[in-house]
């Protein structure tokens, strides 16, 4: 089974990419997602997992989500490879989303 759940913080804006022979939208940001452990000097590392969103919910990703958000979300590891200019075999991975959710209220939700 390939199943991803994340819990992190975008690392900047999504960017909206309009498919038009397709008639599809998708949402491409960086999601940083901090390990559960911290390094010899005492810090926590993050990882910055790309993640692509498709249709209708990348729409959404693209009004809603900004920088700095912390969400959470499901998807699925999706791996390509190709071969750079050398001749070198390069691989790519990145999470497909089905579903994100917000984890923090925005500021001005907050109740008195």
């Amino acid at each position: 089974m390939n199943r991803i759940v994340l819990v992190g913080r975008l690392v900047k804006d999504p960017e909206r990419k309009d498919i038009t022979e397709q008639e599809k939208t998708l949402a491409k940001f960086v999601l940083a997602v901090e390990r559960p452990f911290r390094n010899s000097e005492g810090e926590r590392i993050a990882d910055f997992i790309p993640v692509v969103v498709w249709g209708r919910k990348a729409e959404v990703a693209c009004d809603y989500l900004k920088k700095g958000m912390l969400i959470s979300l499901t998807g699925r590891l999706h791996t390509s490879a190709y071969e750079d200019k050398e001749g070198n075999k390069k691989y790519r991975f990145e999470v497909i989303a089905d579903e994100f959710q917000f984890v923090e209220r925005k500021p001005e939700d907050k109740v008195v």
